[in-house]
């Protein structure tokens, strides 16, 4: 009769794969390691924005104010707005809704002029025609998040201000296109409050200050898969017992 037990297995170490499962475990634990020292920078960069939107507004901060903290400062201003100079913000959404940001000179009560995403409008909405009672005419104060100007990334395309049309916010040459003197920019912007124009648009409160923080489901993906290949490392050597002479 044949014997139709399972053979015997016995652990035997198998150096070249035992070398190349030890450099992919350190691997994926460095990796691991990684996304969860990025979860720790993200959750405090994500409660320092919050912290600075939510916090009482101050009185918009001179140029030469340090701007390391600045970006999402709560701040307010007294000016007038120049609303024969405004600049759009194109491919912004809302509610799934396309249309643009409006971005207006504001002339500030010290003689510096200050660039204001006012919010958005749809793509109807562009002629201000079409928006008349949000021109707000004559000394206003406005309240907003303070934001830094920001290198263009590889997903935005070039700006195209012979169109007046701007993908991203690019504060020398937005000045340059409406005639302010560098010397007179303030060398950041605002995006305003969610208080309600006149006629409803453009509908401010656009500013963003949550974050994709999904850096714990990476950390856990790469540990399962540390976990994994000593798993497979562990069955690779676990070999059947070789038939005895």
């Amino acid at each position: 009769m044949t014997d139709s037990s399972s053979p015997t297995r016995v652990f035997r170490l198998q150096p070249g794969a035992t070398v190349a499962a030890a450099i992919g475990v350190l691997l994926l634990i460095g990796l691991g390691v990684w996304q969860l020292d990025r979860l720790a920078w993200k959750t405090g960069l994500i409660a320092e924005r919050q912290a600075q939107s939510q916090a009482a507004a101050i009185p918009l901060p001179p140029s030469d104010a340090d701007a390391a903290t600045l970006n999402f400062r709560h701040a307010k201003a007294t000016g007038r707005f120049d609303n024969g100079q405004e600049l759009f913000l194109a491919a912004r959404s809302l509610n799934g809704n396309p249309g643009y940001h409006v971005v207006t000179p504001f002339h500030l009560d010290d003689g510096r002029v200050l660039l204001v995403d006012r919010g958005w409008i749809p793509i109807e909405r562009k002629d201000p025609g079409e928006r008349a009672e949000g021109q707000i005419e004559g000394p206003t104060g406005i309240d907003g998040l303070i934001r830094l100007p920001r290198a263009q990334n590889w997903l935005e395309p070039d700006n195209e201000p012979q169109n007046g049309i701007w993908f991203w916010v690019d504060l020398p040459a937005m000045g340059a296109e409406i005639g302010v003197p560098p010397e007179r920019l303030v060398p950041f912007f605002l995006e305003a409050g969610p208080a309600a124009n006149p006629g409803g648009f453009p509908i401010g409160g656009q500013s963003r200050t949550e974050l994709p923080n999904d850096h714990l489901q990476y950390a856990i993906t790469w540990f399962a898969l540390a976990l994994g290949l000593i798993g497979v490392w562990f069955f690779f050597c676990w070999r059947p017992e070789p038939p005895k002479a």
